[in-house]
């Protein structure tokens, strides 16, 4: 290996040159003021074209871009959701760093139900323009339609932020977000309130120790099982609201006893092994 000869694109290049055509070149260079135009002209001519050709090719995608655009608009306000984000990913291929392309998609694709790619375009829009609260506006929006109630309401007050004045996040978008905030901080504790009484349903001390079912004992048991079945009960028909001033309210929707439910005495049956 250490006596082969390297290849390169120069050395066969050079190759093809002929004696007399290098003998011309040589004495071309000797003549500094020849009628032609220098080496270091040329390069400079050529870099500059170019660079001229990128510029006019990064202009032609740029309006083609905004040519997609406005025809995903179009197709956007005539309902026909899926052809406008086909129009404006092929705009993105050309402008990847166009943030308005993502937020309109974004919009559509909440209206679709796509809420993950949603919060994704989103996303986007806001990485390529950080200070522009419409962007985060939609990011809040779409945040919502997820589930990530947190995650919108610090979206919805970095938008503040960016536009205090913008009445439509005050009134609306801010609000509504505190309003889901509470509702799932009070299902959550709704929820552990559940699982607990659950817990102390199925794991009760009464069910621990052997009664004599003649003693007034096993009275008293059953009716401590039996209150907690009820609140398990309850709690299971039990769902968290808020009303129009944003207060938490509980209802309990009027259904029947469910079906698996046990009583006191078949929990004791159960547990005893009779």
């Amino acid at each position: 290996m250490a006596g082969m000869t390297s290849f390169g694109w120069k050395r066969k290049v050079g190759e093809k040159v002929t004696k007399s055509a290098v003998q011309q070149f040589e004495e071309g260079a000797e003549e500094p003021g020849g009628d032609g135009p220098g080496r270091g002209e040329e390069e400079a001519d050529w870099l500059h074209a170019i660079k001229r050709r990128r510029e006019i090719l990064l202009e032609d995608c740029v309006l083609k871009s905004k040519r997609l655009k406005d025809e995903g608009a179009l197709l956007a306000e005539e309902g026909r959701h899926w052809e406008a984000i086909k129009k404006w990913d092929e705009a993105i291929q050309l402008t990847p760093d166009n943030p308005l392309l993502y937020e309109m998609k974004s919009q559509v694709l909440t209206i679709l139900q796509e809420v993950f790619p949603a919060v994704k375009a989103a996303e986007m829009a806001v990485k390529y323009r950080p200070l522009w609260w419409e962007g985060w506006q939609t990011l809040g929006r779409a945040q919502l339609n997820l589930g990530e109630v947190d995650l919108a309401v610090r979206s919805f007050q970095v938008a503040i932020h960016l536009c205090p004045s913008e009445r439509t996040l005050w009134q609306e978008d801010l609000p509504w977000a505190w309003k889901l905030q509470k509702q799932h901080v009070a299902t959550r504790e709704k929820i552990r309130q559940e699982e607990e009484t659950k817990n102390q349903i199925l794991n009760a001390p009464e069910l621990q120790q052997d009664y004599d079912f003649e003693s007034d004992e096993v009275l008293a048991a059953c009716v401590a099982v039996a209150e907690r079945q009820a609140r398990y009960e309850e709690l299971q028909r039990t769902t968290v609201v808020i009303d129009s001033e944003g207060n938490i309210k509980t209802a309990v929707n009027a259904e029947g006893e469910s079906e698996d439910a046990a009583t006191p005495t078949e929990q004791f049956v159960k547990a005893r092994g009779l």
